[in-house]
């Protein structure tokens, strides 16, 4: 029974550490980079494919990724808070 027991708390244990593993950093600064160079073009497109604004454009994705990072951060510290 005890067995049982530690079995099971162990497997939610390694579930939870699983869920926090994150990706090699240079697979994330590709995605990232990716993420950001998609969201720039969308921004491009936005305006009416009109050029000049190239930095512009990226900055802002950058910003917008960077805050929907910092929320997705907090929503998952909240579950592990809740797990």
């Amino acid at each position: 029974m005890t067995m049982t027991k530690s079995t099971k708390t162990t497997d939610v244990t390694v579930t939870a550490a699983a869920a926090r593993v994150r990706k090699p950093l240079a697979q994330t600064a590709t995605d990232t980079e990716h993420n950001i160079a998609r969201r720039a073009y969308e921004l491009y497109l936005a305006r009416a494919c009109k050029d000049g604004h190239d930095a512009d454009d990226w900055a802002q994705a950058e910003r917008e990724l960077q805050s929907d990072r910092t929320i997705d951060d907090g929503l998952q510290a909240a579950r592990d808070r809740h797990a």
